[in-house]
């Protein structure tokens, strides 16, 4: 078992150093320049990359248990075996990293295989105790039960590394006279959200002095019509436009309403948001004040559930319904979370439905809403495109208000499958890696396996104390969410339901949006036809 475990150490964590080494050097860009002065700055600048400190605590790691297995074991059994690492390397770089490996790698690594399979047969130190098939079972699973924890604790960092800023600035935007740039607001229609009036108004009551909103709608009978009808009657001091778009450029009909909307659009800078969004009166002005850094490409906005609470009520006379509480404290606390973790570790390469804020130019530069009518998640494709070029994607310190609709359990399980799904497609390797994320079915899997009951009560004590460390630290005191303070105890359900989610959408490739069925094949939408019905 000494073996095995060492073994385990030496490939998991060497392996798991070179990928964020690499990742690292990927941040970092090629070096040109090898004048001492270039040499420092670069220096300079790679210190302040997280994943090359992790890069360098994992190979030291690796290099240690490398040097414990020689002072054990000949040389002859050490390198051939740790040539396992090799291996891993090849899995790593093309999940984590994306490299294609072509058939003659694939053979390459089958024959370091059967080598190292050769190696210990061959010479195999005497008295070597071989574990059964239980045992190395046991210790791969207590093993790997920790990586949700150390998930947990990296969440609660950089949750506590965002927020600790962005509460300073949270509603002191302050843009200077003359610089307020004018501003177009799209909001794509399909169908009603809870209190939509509400959340339509909080954008007509901006403390701003100049902007647009621009609603768009696919069919003149949409429910949504009426209620943008009343809002311009409501507010006759503000510009705001109704557009009925019949033309159908893709199979994702939102994207495809917004190219006619942002060729509609009289401003330069656009700022986009979900139908059930709600935002506070300086909303618009924090938005602007991202933008004086022209570095800055792109906008999103963290989110928090609305719980319905009346002015001078304390507790709301129509408290969230289950379902939609589990899908708030799910958004809040795990999606949220997710979300700070990835701006530690490389930065924002992604935007939200919350808020997609960028330039007429920007948009530009990555083909315009057209490039994506067929894409699924069009508002991470936004992002991630914007990134690319070299711009940043920056959070608001402020999250929007987000409305939660009351829904059955199988139509929110349909919908965090669909979302899953599109994940998968568009990030294969970083939906596989959410396996580390799923806490409570691998505090349950350790507990069961665990070699004493102490041991099994440790995991998943554990795993209810980071788990709901995180959540506080995310939800409660970053988003201030409501919802999530007095409805804490819903999270280990959630999380439960959430891996068999995740479990499922590697199974499928086809998912329900909108009344059609579409597969998904890399991230874009191929309608399937409906079956003709036989007399």
């Amino acid at each position: 078992m000494r073996t095995a475990v060492i073994l385990t150490l030496v490939v998991v964590t060497g392996t798991g150093g070179e990928v964020c080494l690499t990742h690292a050097m990927k941040l970092l860009g090629e070096v040109h320049d090898f004048h001492p002065r270039a040499i420092l700055a670069f220096i300079f600048r790679a210190i302040r990359v997280s994943w090359l400190w992790l890069a360098v605590l994992l190979m030291a790691c690796s290099f240690f248990s490398f040097l414990a297995m020689l002072s054990w074991f000949p040389v002859s059994f050490v390198i051939p075996a740790t040539s396992l690492a090799y291996v891993a390397g090849a899995f790593g770089a093309k999940i984590f990293l994306g490299e294609q490996l072509n058939a003659t790698r694939w053979a390459g690594i089958l024959l370091i295989c059967f080598g190292v399979a050769m190696a210990w047969v061959d010479d195999l130190p005497a008295g070597l105790p071989i574990p059964s098939a239980f045992t190395a079972l046991r210790w791969a699973i207590l093993a790997l039960a920790l990586g949700p924890l150390f998930y947990y604790l990296l969440g609660i960092y950089s949750a506590w590394r965002f927020f600790r800023v962005a509460h300073r600035f949270s509603g002191n935007a302050v843009v200077g006279a003359g610089t307020e740039a004018p501003i177009s607001i799209l909001k794509p229609l399909r169908g009603l959200d809870p209190n939509a009036y509400e959340n339509f108004a909080s954008f007509c009551r901006q403390d701003y002095p100049e902007f647009e909103i621009i609603f768009g709608v696919s069919d003149a009978e949409d429910p949504a019509v009426p209620v943008v009808r009343k809002l311009i009657a409501d507010f006759p001091e503000r510009s705001i436009r109704l557009l009925v778009i019949a033309e159908r450029l893709g199979a994702n009909g939102k994207v495809s309403n917004l190219c006619r909307m942002a060729r509609e659009a009289r401003y330069d800078l656009l700022v986009i948001t979900d139908s059930d969004v709600r935002v506070e009166p300086g909303y618009l002005r924090s938005v602007v004040e991202m933008f004086r850094d022209p570095k800055v490409g792109g906008v999103t906005a963290l989110y928090r559930g609305h719980d319905n609470v009346q002015a001078g009520s304390k507790r709301s006379p129509h408290p969230l319904q289950f379902v939609a509480a589990m899908d708030c404290v799910g958004s809040s606390a795990a999606f949220c979370g997710a979300a700070l973790v990835a701006r530690e570790l490389e930065g924002v390469k992604f935007m939200m439905g919350s808020t997609m804020a960028t330039t007429k130019q920007r948009l530009a530069e990555i083909g315009g809403f057209e490039a994506m009518v067929d894409l699924h998640s069009d508002d991470y494709e936004l992002g991630r495109r914007i990134a690319g070029l070299g711009y940043r994607v920056e959070l608001l310190p402020d999250p929007v208000w987000m409305a939660f609709p009351t829904q059955t359990l199988g139509k929110y399980l349909r919908h965090e499958l669909r979302w899953a799904i599109g994940i998968r497609n568009i990030r294969p390797g970083g939906h596989f890696g959410m396996l580390f994320t799923h806490g409570l079915p691998w505090a349950i899997a350790a507990a069961c396996v665990a070699p004493s009951a102490s041991v099994g009560a440790a995991y998943l004590g554990a795993y209810f104390a980071l788990r709901f460390a995180m959540a506080w630290t995310v939800g409660v005191w970053g988003l201030r969410d409501p919802i999530l303070r007095r409805r804490f105890w819903v999270l280990p359900v959630r999380d439960l339901l959430s891996f068999f989610v995740w479990l499922a959408s590697f199974g499928m490739n086809r998912i329900e949006w909108r009344g059609t069925s579409f597969t998904l094949e890399k991230g874009r939408m191929v309608p399937v036809a409906p079956r003709e019905v036989r007399n």
